[in-house]
């Protein structure tokens, strides 16, 4: 049996909030692989809220910059180590050319970002200058992109001075629309809110589907009742995680009796596609 250390107690407590003993138990079960022992407190109705997942404690801000007319956006994350340092200016304004360098080049990941011309040297060499000027460590930890198609365009929101950012693009009959605009601008602050993990349930990785079915039959078979009322209740609750995490079929938050798609319909709108950084998310557990 693996040794459970206080350490991944306490990364799968944060990724759940379930109990210390709980998590250690599944931990323990699962032979110290994390992320089974995350599929195990979900199988016993443990996990309090996905929302508490993925949360690291990592300062710096994302920063989003979308083209003018809309047909290209990014955000970039840029961290740092306290929030003091966050909230300077020097720090929000050296994220901004980055920002700004990735729109124009559209590097394919930091690394590419890092090694762009920038100011008379390379981005890496100018984050080596804010380094020594600041006093703390600086990352470009990650960057998003989305561009646009013929009748579409972008929406940015960022939340909380940087705590999280929100591209959305959307293609609509007439792009001009004030009332598809204003749509797009609250889909943003809306996927900021409900974190949504695709667009459409074609949009889901059918293997994360199967997974998410078979946790909802494993929790539907502690009920007791018989295998076809088994099913029905996987299904339903299949229904309900599709709600929970399709952007389509969630309730608007500012219009919380339609959903996107139907207002999506009314406005002869499509919503094409969605990025969404928070500040020192964990990608994996």
């Amino acid at each position: 049996m693996a040794e459970i250390s206080a350490a991944q107690v306490k990364e799968v407590r944060e990724r759940t909030g379930a109990g210390m003993m709980d998590c250690k138990k599944a931990l323990l079960e699962a032979n110290g692989d994390s992320a089974r022992a995350l599929d195990i407190l979900r199988e016993r109705g443990l996990v309090k809220a996905r929302s508490k997942a993925g949360r690291v404690t990592t300062e710096g801000q994302v920063v989003a910059r979308v083209s003018e007319g809309g047909r290209a956006g990014v955000l970039v994350e840029v961290n740092c180590e306290t929030d003091f340092v966050a909230k300077t200016e020097e720090f929000g304004s050296f994220a901004r050319e980055l920002a700004e360098l990735a729109l124009e080049h559209a590097p394919a990941d930091p690394e590419a970002l890092l090694a762009l011309p920038l100011g008379g040297a390379t981005a890496s060499e100018r984050v080596t200058g804010v380094i020594a000027k600041l006093g703390e460590n600086i990352q470009v930890r990650r960057l998003a992109r989305l561009d646009a198609g013929e009748k579409g365009f972008l929406a940015s929101y960022i939340h909380a001075g940087g705590k999280i950012g929100t591209l959305v693009a959307v293609e609509a009959e007439d792009p001009s629309n004030d009332d598809v605009r204003v749509f797009a601008h609250n889909l943003c602050m809306h996927v900021t809110a409900l974190q949504p993990l695709a667009v459409t349930r074609g949009d889901l990785p059918p293997d994360e589907v199967e997974k998410e079915r078979t946790v909802l039959r494993k929790q539907a078979e502690g009920s007791g009742k018989p295998p076809n009322v088994i099913e029905k209740m996987v299904e339903g609750r299949l229904r309900k995680y599709y709600a929970e995490v399709v952007l389509v079929e969630q309730a608007l938050v500012m219009d919380p009796d339609r959903t996107v798609e139907k207002i999506a319909k009314a406005l002869g709108t499509e919503v094409v596609a969605f990025r969404r950084l928070q500040l020192g998310e964990q990608t994996e557990l």
